[in-house]
């Protein structure tokens, strides 16, 4: 254990230390004070050995990786991963080309808990490497031409068409997105991303890369968490904007809490998150410890709930991800026709967009995020994209929806410039 002199430096040279690996991760939690985390921060960098595949055996691939390793490991799981779930497929455009699925057995490791670094994976002389690591004075990135794939009449008609659907009794709600993306895109990752977590400083933020791709995230929500033999779920449903004047923000807030659509949104996505669950769950485990919990963050203040359940002893965890995959926050009810729907309607492949990725211990527990509010970035073929979206329920008011898509994408257009 190692008490650094000033943590935020620390953490600031060793992203940058891990980022002159080929792969590496670090995830953030920015001093939220959350139940189910292990640490504060913790970077992983180098790789030992690591899995690359694509949908057909990705869950089963992953499982005998971690039997063969029993090592921490890193890494993501795709959208595009529910093809091997359910009778699905993936044909829209897709210009980042990420694996679907990704995991990493890192040769170093450093956590970070309550003022203390500790080296969990090699030698304990990193800290001072880290420490002495000098940082290089970066070129500022170009402002990026950002382009939308949808314009507004074309989202508001989509829109339409599925509450539409919604009338004919086909689903009650769908998580619809629309993409933003950039072409020719030269940005610095490790300056995009410092910049992204300044602006929005979320619980679940995270830098990866993995060799000519990266992850740039400043996700407020956790997908599934284990701890022992618990499972955590807290899915996010309902947004309203912040307001600089305090009085006024704690009306939005107070607003929020009592909206009765978002409140059914938010509870039909837990309705959906409890199905899920039961299928790992000790019979009569499944319970909502918080249902409608507002929780604030520098755009946004959110609507989140959270599910927990205690995982049967012959279910393998890895089975436990995968039975609760994709997130039913980012999908919608029922979730098969939902993720049809969405693939009908959209226009971009999703890809490690509505993903997740995170970390799993050697004993098995495991933090997984939702990859939302999170620029995607391929350096080599210099194509960047990031995408936003929202429930759509029967309630759901077209242009005030494309409003709402806005305010999510107001971060991340503010860090790229534009």
């Amino acid at each position: 254990m190692k008490t650094p002199q000033n943590i935020s430096d620390f953490k600031q040279k060793a992203l940058h230390w891990a980022n002159q690996f080929e792969v590496c991760c670090f995830f953030d939690s920015n001093e939220y004070k959350d139940a189910y985390s292990a640490y504060d921060f913790i970077i992983a960098a180098e790789v030992t050995h690591e899995l690359r595949c694509n949908t057909g055996s990705a869950f089963d691939e992953l499982k005998s990786f971690y039997a063969l390793h029993k090592q921490w490991i890193f890494g993501f799981f795709s959208y595009d991963l529910k093809n091997e779930i359910e009778d699905l497929q993936s044909n829209n455009t897709d210009g980042l080309n990420f694996p679907d699925l990704y995991f990493f057995v890192p040769k170093y490791l450093i956590a970070f808990k309550d003022g203390q670094a500790e080296v969990l994976l090699g030698k304990k002389s990193v800290l001072e490497e880290i420490e002495l690591f000098q940082l290089q004075k970066q070129e500022q990135s170009e402002t990026l031409q950002i382009s939308q794939r949808l314009s507004k009449d074309q989202y508001i008609a989509k829109v339409e068409e599925l509450r539409d659907h919604i009338l004919r009794g086909d689903i009650y709600e769908v998580n619809f997105c629309q993409e933003f993306f950039a072409e020719n895109a030269e940005i610095n990752p490790v300056q995009t991303f410092e910049l992204l977590n300044t602006v929005s400083p979320t619980p679940f933020a995270g830098y990866f890369k993995i060799y000519d791709q990266y992850i740039l995230s400043a996700t407020p929500e956790r997908f599934l968490c284990k701890r022992g033999a618990k499972l955590i779920s807290q899915p996010i449903k309902g947004t309203a904007k912040r307001s600089f004047d305090p009085t006024e923000d704690e009306a939005i807030k107070s607003q929020l809490r009592n909206d009765i659509k978002e409140q059914a949104e938010n509870v039909m996505i837990v309705d959906l998150v409890r199905h899920d669950l039961t299928k790992s769950a000790v019979k009569g485990s499944v319970k909502v410890d918080e249902l409608f919990g507002i929780y604030s963050f520098p755009q946004v203040h959110q609507m989140i709930s959270t599910i927990s359940c205690e995982l049967k002893p012959e279910i393998h965890f890895i089975d436990a991800i995968k039975n609760a995959f994709p997130m039913g926050s980012m999908t919608g009810a029922p979730k098969v026709k939902a993720m049809k729907l969405i693939e009908a309607y959209e226009v971009t492949k999703r890809g490690i967009y509505s993903g997740s990725f995170g970390c799993i211990s050697p004993d098995g527990d495991f933090d997984f995020n939702v990859v939302i509010r999170s620029i995607l970035y391929n350096a080599k073929s210099k194509y960047l994209s990031f995408q936003v979206g929202g429930a759509i329920t029967y309630q759901s008011n077209a242009a005030s929806e494309y409003e709402e898509c806005l305010l999510k994408a107001s971060a991340i257009l503010k860090v790229l410039g534009d």
